[in-house]
């Protein structure tokens, strides 16, 4: 008899340590089970789902990402600020708000590069036209080089309506059919600002966007650009770009979930023709395009067809799951709509930059995770700078420029 209740009390202190060990991992991985409330109901949802991913992976923590105009990358920008953020990870942060674009990208601009303390830089991804000698520079040898790019004809349209007062070409042009009609006649190469109307992908690239189409020359650019970067994202399949990045950095779902960012209210719907012509004047961009769209679904191929779809649904899921638990509207809604500043996006262009707006019944440690999937990039990026240079932000100074 004692030895039946010895042997119970050592299985009940085995399974103690067990437990114990378990809810240590779990703490260690960033897996918290919230407490019960009186939304409980809800709570789950904000806690982490299983990884994946085969537990042998170990997570990137080197990270460039090129922020290419009007392809999703604020969207992007969000899910690097909040893994960079939550990780404990360290910004090479623009002295401003980009890395004194158009300019070809620096070190030197780069916030404590020259500091006797230089830190240890972990992720560059704030707006800059790529250089790639002096971004190695700043970061570690390992990082991981991505991108995103789309569509040339759809990307012109955004572009058009969101830096219409800034390119003298879109200034000159009465309207959009007028551009597209005879672009040539409103673009002059000298003049500046004007490199968001041609080629906007070729320029943030690095590469001369006004350089004469040849197959010799764009085929030696995309092989170039294939050479520096790992992974190439699409912005017309943004869902299959987070698992294939997901699958890349080796994070979890919850680290690529996001919810669209520097949206505009309306788009211009673009005929067939209206897309052949963009697409001609763009030539580069959419040699690029087309390069980058076979290797795309290569990728894709590799990992499996059943798997990609079982994936994205995941993710929808899950991003609907955090809609319902964190948004006030399921829509997006106009800046004046937001009460908080700090939630407000920057408005730019001749369109209506909208946001996101809150709900106000949930628990502070829930709200904050909420509001960091919302809060935009110019906000975020006095976030990261306060953290990380305490001493030197002066919060609430708002110096924004020309974003996209």
């Amino acid at each position: 008899m004692k030895l039946g209740k010895i042997s119970r009390i050592r299985v009940m202190g085995f399974g103690l340590v067990v437990l114990v060990a378990i809810e240590f991992t779990m703490q260690h991985l960033g897996i918290f089970f919230p407490k019960m409330t009186s939304q409980s109901s809800i709570l789950p949802v904000l806690s982490s789902l299983p990884p994946s991913l085969p537990w042998t992976c170990q997570p990137k923590r080197h990270i460039v990402f090129l922020k290419t105009h009007k392809t999703a990358g604020s969207t992007i920008l969000n899910l690097l600020h909040r893994y960079g953020d939550k990780n404990g990870l360290f910004f090479a942060l623009p002295i401003n708000y980009q890395f004194s674009y158009p300019n070809l990208f620096h070190s030197r601009w780069v916030k404590g590069i020259n500091s006797p303390n230089r830190p240890k830089y972990d992720i560059l991804c704030h707006h800059m036209r790529f250089n790639l000698p002096e971004v190695r520079k700043v970061m570690p040898a390992d990082s991981f080089y991505f991108t995103i790019f789309r569509d040339p004809a759809t990307m012109a349209e955004s572009s058009f309506s969101y830096y219409h007062f800034v390119s003298p070409a879109f200034k000159k042009a009465p309207n959009f059919t007028a551009f597209i009609s005879n672009p040539s006649y409103y673009y002059r190469e000298e003049e500046q600002f004007n490199h968001y109307a041609r080629n906007l992908l070729w320029f943030d690239l690095g590469f001369n966007n006004n350089a004469p189409f040849t197959v010799t020359l764009a085929r030696a650019g995309a092989q170039t650009v294939e050479e520096m970067f790992n992974l190439v994202l699409l912005t017309e399949y943004f869902d299959e770009s987070m698992v294939l990045l997901k699958e890349e950095l080796c994070w979890d779902l919850d680290d690529v979930v996001t919810f669209k960012l520097n949206i505009r209210e309306s788009s211009r719907p673009l005929g067939p023709e209206d897309v052949k012509k963009l697409r001609a004047w763009n030539s580069l961009d959419w040699y690029l395009y087309e390069y980058f769209n076979r290797t795309f679904w290569d990728k894709v191929e590799r990992f499996g067809k059943e798997k990609m779809d079982n994936e994205v649904m995941r993710l929808r899921e899950r991003r609907q799951q955090l809609a319902e638990l964190c948004l006030q509207n399921l829509e997006p809604v106009r800046a004046e709509n937001i009460k908080e500043d700090a939630l407000k996006p920057f408005q730019n262009g001749q369109e209506k930059i909208l946001g996101w707006a809150i709900r106000k019944d949930l628990e502070p440690y829930i709200r904050s995770r909420c509001v960091l999937m919302v809060t935009p990039e110019l906000q975020y990026k006095d976030l990261l700078d306060a953290r990380q240079f305490p001493a030197r932000t002066k919060m609430g100074q708002k110096q924004w420029h020309v974003q996209g």
